[in-house]
């Protein structure tokens, strides 16, 4: 038997500060999915200068719903930056099932395939979503490198602060699910 490995899925990936790389600088990382192959998340607090209202036209559809309309879209990463991913909440069981979707264990859903726009655009689909273009992706080994140079801390996520939680505010109510606070972090990393 190998180690065991590390699985940070359903998990938030927050950027320490004094992050060098300016795609994750100051981010809120969801994490879908991690394995010993690598792993896929979405930042959730970092949005673009577009719409959904003006994501679903591109994609000639036509979004009845004011109130989704009006909700930013995120970069979700520097990876595929051409495609959509939508985090959503999971669906009952008797829902109609979308195409490609990722099931998180424990926590949400995230699927790629047209089929879940076509749902909202005709009133039905999940409730509560964040549709990003891109994903952050690491490669096998390459996130538990950075958790090791203390990149990134990791704490269980919580829905309330993707859907709930003004964009502004995302990045600190992350931290604070840590029960400290964040004034209290250096950028310097320390050793004893």
């Amino acid at each position: 038997m190998g180690a065991t490995t590390l699985n940070l899925a359903n998990q938030f990936l927050i950027a320490m500060p004094g992050m060098l790389d300016d795609n994750f600088a100051g981010s809120v990382v969801y994490l879908c999915e991690h394995s010993d192959k690598g792993a896929l998340g979405l930042v959730i607090n970092k949005p673009i200068d577009i719409d959904l209202k003006s994501l679903f036209d591109k994609v000639e559809l036509d979004l009845q719903r004011d109130e989704l309309g009006r909700q930013p879209v995120f970069f979700g990463g520097p990876v595929q930056t051409e495609r959509g991913f939508v985090l959503h909440e999971k669906l009952a069981d008797d829902a109609a099932r979308f195409n490609s979707t990722l099931s998180v264990p424990g926590g949400l859903e995230m699927t790629t395939s047209k089929d879940v726009l076509e749902a909202l655009a005709a009133g039905d689909g999940p409730k509560r979503i964040l549709i990003t273009l891109g994903y952050s992706g690491w490669s096998a080994g390459q996130l538990e490198d950075e958790l090791g140079r203390n990149g990134w801390l990791t704490v269980a996520a919580d829905p309330s602060v993707i859907f709930d939680t003004p964009v502004e505010q995302r990045y600190e109510r992350a931290l604070a699910l840590l029960g400290f606070d964040p004034r209290m972090l250096s950028q310097e990393a320390g050793h004893a």
